[in-house]
């Protein structure tokens, strides 16, 4: 419960004001006579808690994802919201800098803060192909 209410969170509070919002219009006498705020609740609370479970399965299939290609010495790419004027990401080699996963943190005694791993994904290096002439 403790890993939806971290990744989802902020997603709960949206939905929380939107379902505010729904109540507060259908409870107005000019749509329905103020008498269908149940229904209108349960169909927009309907609609939304499949797109935040959904969610939810996506970011933690990729956070398995990206756990197990660490773990097999491969590197992952993360975004990196420390300084946003240059490199927005950071590939994180377990090979190089100390990089260590702690839970769901990607660590490394090299960088201040931590790197999430909801915030990561598989980092595909290709071969680069010459053309020839």
């Amino acid at each position: 419960m403790g890993r939806f209410l971290e990744l989802e969170g902020g997603y709960l509070v949206i939905v929380a004001f939107i379902l505010g919002v729904t109540l507060f219009v259908s409870t107005r006498p000019f749509v329905g006579g103020g008498k269908n705020w149940k229904k209108s609740l349960l169909v927009v609370g309907g609609l939304l808690m499949p797109f935040i479970f959904a969610h939810f399965y996506m970011t933690t299939t990729r956070m398995d994802e990206v756990k197990t290609r660490f773990q097999e010495g491969k590197p992952v790419i993360c975004e990196s919201r420390a300084v946003r004027k240059v490199a927005q990401s950071v590939i994180i080699n377990p090979k190089l800098d100390g990089w260590y996963l702690d839970g769901d943190l990607f660590k490394s005694p090299h960088y201040t803060r931590g790197f999430h791993s909801a915030r990561c994904i598989a980092y595909e290096e290709k071969e680069q192909k010459t053309l020839k002439k």
